[in-house]
């Protein structure tokens, strides 16, 4: 089944979710702020997008401002950063789809994967 991890309150998640329902795109939700990925899910995920690490943070959100990540960031080991990430959902960007074959899209990829 394909995944797709998401915030209730974001409206970029609402239209990924609109858009897959449309177009009877089968998928089980995954709340990302009570159902936070962990290290070893985000080490796959990034293999699998072949994304950089830095890509799966949420760089518009509020703990990501607040904690001055911009900064602290290239300072920090992949290893500090998937810790960081996997300690709060609200810190990953979203939406994140997840597909049965294996693929990975992450933020605006997501739109682009489902829309074509």
């Amino acid at each position: 089944m394909n995944i797709l991890l998401c915030y209730k309150s974001c409206t970029t998640c609402k239209g990924v979710e609109k858009i897959m329902k449309e177009k009877n795109i089968p998928y089980e939700y995954r709340e990302i702020s009570v159902d936070n990925p962990t290290e070893e899910e985000l080490r796959i995920w990034k293999e699998k997008s072949g994304l950089e690490i830095k890509k799966f943070f949420n760089t518009n959100g509020k703990i990501y401002r607040d904690m001055g990540l911009s900064k602290k960031l290239p300072e920090m080991s992949d290893d500090e950063k998937y810790e960081l990430l996997s300690s709060d959902g609200m810190l990953v960007k979203r939406p994140i789809l997840l597909l049965e074959n294996g693929e990975v899209y992450v933020g605006p990829d997501v739109k682009k994967f489902i829309v074509g």
